[in-house]
């Protein structure tokens, strides 16, 4: 077991939080859920596999994240940020105890880890997959960056390192649940990319290739006609990065995540700089 508490943030978890906690057992020396209203029985299967619970109203992800860093009386030497539909896999949790042995004493304040996803109940295992994350950090210097969407964890201090192992993302419920939640991540993007182009400050990320990633996505993808953009991204993963090996699941995967979602950003895009306004206050997902 390793000094660190998991922060899982959640609403109408049922069908994912057993999972999700089995795999911080015998691992994290504590998990703290904060939910925001859940209706189902998330709240009473989190307390039964021994999470502490916490409510707290939801506005967006590094907001709730960083008021459970502040609230909910964590002490341990680690935080992981671990959503619902995450799981830390066995070879991947003694992958992490080694590492925070052999750096012991060192500046590594932060580990990056990459996901398997799977999406209809199959692993992607080509085209828009290898997303990452710096899934743990030091208590005593790293935070989630105040970003709507595309939230990274940052350090202050020190560095990085990454694991071998992957995590599991089973980011479904149904398809219904999928598009409602992809819809609201819609609206987030479309305000961050908003106040990028009003010039917001960027937080500096420390991960090399995910702050390779965030640059790509502002200098090259936002760069692309909008509409146009949200194809060639499509193609790109599911004919150059060979998305149609994963069957009907990767087309499927690869259209959802590579146009349809892109597509609905930019259509934000429009609508905001066609009728403009104000930002709709922020809101759990229902």
């Amino acid at each position: 077991m390793i000094d660190a508490t998991a922060i899982v943030m959640t609403k109408n978890e049922e069908k994912n939080i057993v999972n999700c906690l089995k795999s911080m057992e015998g691992f994290a020396k504590r998990v703290v859920v904060i939910d925001c209203g859940s209706t189902d029985r998330t709240v009473e299967l989190a307390k039964k596999y021994g999470a502490d619970v916490f409510f707290h109203e939801f506005e967006y992800y590094a907001k709730q994240f960083n008021w459970g860093m502040e609230n909910c009386n964590i002490d341990t030497e680690w935080v992981i940020r671990l959503d619902a539909d995450e799981r830390f896999p066995k070879k991947l949790r003694v992958e992490i105890e080694h590492l925070i042995k052999k750096y012991k004493g060192n500046d590594m304040n932060g580990i990056t880890m990459e996901a398997n996803f799977y999406f209809l109940g199959r692993c992607m295992k080509h085209g828009l997959r290898n997303k990452r994350k710096m899934m743990m950090f030091k208590r005593s210097c790293g935070r989630i960056e105040d970003k709507r969407r595309d939230a990274h964890s940052v350090i202050s201090k020190g560095f990085s390192v990454s694991t071998k192992e992957k995590f599991e993302h089973h980011d479904f419920k149904d398809l219904d649940n999928y598009i409602k939640k992809y819809n609201w991540y819609a609206t987030r993007e479309m305000m961050d990319y908003i106040e990028y182009l009003q010039g917001l400050k960027e937080v500096v990320i420390s991960d090399p290739a995910i702050k390779k990633q965030r640059e790509k996505k502002y200098s090259m993808y936002y760069k692309a006609p909008k509409y146009v953009r949200a194809w060639m991204w499509f193609l790109y993963n599911y004919l150059i990065r060979f998305g149609f090996l994963d069957g009907k699941e990767g087309l499927l995967f690869c259209y959802f995540e590579c146009y349809w979602y892109r597509m609905l950003v930019d259509a934000k895009i429009y609508e905001y700089e066609k009728f403009g306004g104000k930002f709709e206050t922020l809101k759990a997902l229902d």
